[in-house]
C-alpha cells in the first residue's frame, strides 16, 4: 500500500487538471496515489481521468458524486483514504516535482503517533513563497498564525488523525462550510511538523471561493454559522472570538434569524458584536450589489 494519498476535490475544472496530473507523474517518488473526488462536474472530468487512468503512469481511484461542494467533497475523500497521510491539492494547483518525496523524507524524521501530520509552504508559479516561513518546528495550524505566522500553509494529515473528527456538515440547498473548522479541532489536541520546504504551487482562480467570498456569506448563512460558532467554541483567540461574533451576527441576520443569542457559545461577545455584525451585514450588500 502506499503511504499518501493525493486528493483533489474538482467541479468542472478539466481545463485545469492536466497541469496537475502532469506534475504528479513528475513526482520523484512514487510512494502515493491521487484521488480525484468529482463533485458533480457536467464537462468532460470523467472521461479525462479514464484517459490517464488507462495510461497507468500513477494509481487514480476516482469517485463521482452529486454536487456538495468543497466539504462534501472533503467528507468524501475521508471516507476512502486508506493510506497513513493524505493531502489536498485543489485542482488549480499543482505539486513541485520532489514534493512527495520531501513529505515522506520529512514524516519518517519525526514521531509519528505525537504528531497530526505535516505542515508546509504554498508557493506561486515564480517560486515567492505565500506568507512567512515557519519559525518552530513544531505548531498548530491556529498557534502559527497567533503568532504572527501568515499566508495559506499545505497541510499533510495522518489519515488515522483526521478520521477521527466530526465530517462537515451538509445543508439542505448550501455548498459552503469552512474546512478550518476541522482543523480548530485537531488543534486542541496535535500539533503539526513544520517543513520550510514549497509543497504546492497555487493560482488561485477568479472563480474560486477566495475571490467571491461575499457573494457566498448570502448564499450559504448556514454554513457560516457553523464555521462561526465552532470557532468562537474551540479558538484560544479572543480577538478572533470577537471577529467570528461579528460574522456570526450577520449571517443570522442574513439567515433572518432571531434566536441567535440562545445558541451562540460567547452571549455577551455576541451582544456586543451586534452593531458591528450590522455593519458587516450591510456591507456585504453593497460588495455583492456593486460587484
Amino acid at each position: 500500500m502506499k503511504t499518501l494519498t493525493v486528493f483533489t476535490p474538482a467541479y468542472n475544472r478539466a481545463h485545469l487538471l492536466p497541469r496537475l496530473y502532469e506534475s504528479l507523474c513528475r513526482q520523484t517518488s512514487d510512494d502515493f496515489q491521487w484521488l480525484l473526488v468529482d463533485d458533480g462536474s457536467s464537462d468532460n472530468t470523467k472521461e479525462l481521468v479514464a484517459q490517464w487512468i488507462s495510461e497507468n503512469r500513477i494509481i487514480i481511484r476516482y469517485i463521482y458524486q452529486e454536487n456538495q461542494g468543497m466539504h462534501g467533497a472533503h467528507n468524501t475523500a475521508y471516507k476512502n483514504i486508506d493510506t497513513e497521510l493524505n493531502t489536498c491539492i485543489d485542482s488549480d494547483d499543482y505539486m513541485p516535482d520532489n514534493a512527495v518525496e520531501l513529505i515522506l523524507k520529512k514524516w519518517n524524521t519525526v514521531d509519528k503517533e505525537k504528531y497530526a501530520g505535516i505542515i508546509g509552504l504554498d508557493a506561486i508559479a515564480s517560486g515567492a513563497i505565500i506568507g512567512t516561513e515557519f519559525q518552530t518546528a513544531y505548531t498548530t495550524l491556529e498557534d502559527f498564525y497567533l503568532q504572527g505566522g501568515k499566508g495559506d500553509k499545505k497541510l499533510v494529515y495522518r489519515t488515522d488523525v483526521i478520521k477521527r473528527y466530526p465530517e462537515y456538515p451538509i445543508f439542505e440547498g448550501e455548498k459552503y462550510v469552512g474546512l478550518g473548522t476541522k482543523y480548530l479541532f485537531i488543534d486542541k489536541e496535535y500539533q503539526l511538523a513544520t517543513i520550510n520546504e514549497v509543497l504546492v504551487i497555487v493560482e488561485y482562480q477568479e472563480d474560486g471561493s477566495s475571490n467571491t467570498m461575499f457573494a457566498q456569506y448570502l448564499k450559504y448563512p448556514k454554513g457560516f454559522i457553523y464555521n462561526r460558532i465552532t470557532s468562537m467554541k474551540y479558538s484560544k483567540s479572543m480577538k478572533r472570538k470577537f471577529i467570528e461574533a461579528i460574522h456570526y451576527v450577520s449571517s443570522c441576520i442574513i439567515l433572518k434569524k432571531t434566536n441567535f443569542l440562545n445558541e451562540t457559545p460567547e452571549k455577551l461577545l455576541t451582544l456586543v458584536a451586534i452593531p458591528f455584525g450590522v455593519m458587516l451585514y450591510l456591507l456585504i450588500q453593497y460588495k455583492v450589489r456593486v460587484k
